[in-house]
């Protein structure tokens, strides 16, 4: 399912999913701070010391609030730019146990990272989580490699997780399979010169499945296929 005007007869398996990206909030704030209670601190410490006297040390102290860095908003991309400020989505804790829900966790994480790469042109942290086995994801580099080049954008193209499940049953290979429904949004090409193409998206959903395998560094796509569209 990914698809690029300049690869678009390479059968192609995976338009993936997943996680919306949420708007990321202008961070505001100020300090606080107190007055002193110099005077009660001084009654209390009269009432216990035979002096009657506070000592410098034992005046009651206030320490400000640092004052939160604002984070920049996200920005999605539009006919006018690209994206700006996308988030990174973040691996859930699940997403790295060795079980059926881990397993089904990093689905949906390793599918967040489609959107992302979408979105910013950037396929690493989607290479981070997939094998070199995965023909479908250098398919998929491929897309964001032609998308962005000279200055080029890409709008839409966002996959939407309509269902993912896993029988959890090993494979010959070692490998554990999850099942995934998805929707995707038409792909919209954009450069300096203005709108350059459009791949339409999908009206009814796509079944993929997915391999993965389970190592010392955590899950792993090994390969991906489109069963129907």
């Amino acid at each position: 399912m990914f698809r690029t005007r300049a690869l678009s007869s390479i059968p192609i398996s995976a338009r993936m999913s997943a996680a919306a990206v949420a708007a990321v909030l202008v961070l505001g704030g100020c300090s606080g701070s107190g007055e002193p209670e110099a005077e009660a601190a001084e009654n209390r410490s009269s009432s216990a010391s035979p002096s009657g006297s506070a000592s410098a040390s034992e005046t009651a102290t206030q320490t400000a609030t640092p004052t939160p860095t604002p984070t920049a908003a996200y920005k999605p991309a539009t006919a006018e730019g690209p994206a700006e400020n996308v988030p990174l989505p973040v691996m859930p804790e699940l997403a790295k146990e060795k079980s059926k829900e881990g397993l089904e966790a990093f689905a949906e994480y390793w599918y967040s990272l489609i959107n992302y790469g979408y979105e910013t042109g950037d396929p690493g942290p989607l290479r981070a989580a997939s094998a070199d086995t995965c023909f479908a994801c250098e398919s998929y580099y491929a897309v964001l490699d032609n998308g962005y080049s000279e200055n080029e954008w890409m709008t839409g193209a966002k996959l939407h997780l309509q269902d993912l499940s896993s029988n959890y049953v090993e494979t010959d290979e070692g490998a554990f399979q999850a099942t995934i429904l998805i929707l995707q949004d038409d792909l919209q090409y954009y450069g300096p010169a203005g709108h350059l193409g459009t791949d339409p998206g999908t009206s009814t959903p796509a079944v993929q499945l997915m391999e993965a395998v389970f190592t010392s560094g955590g899950w792993y796509v090994v390969t991906l296929e489109t069963l129907e569209m």
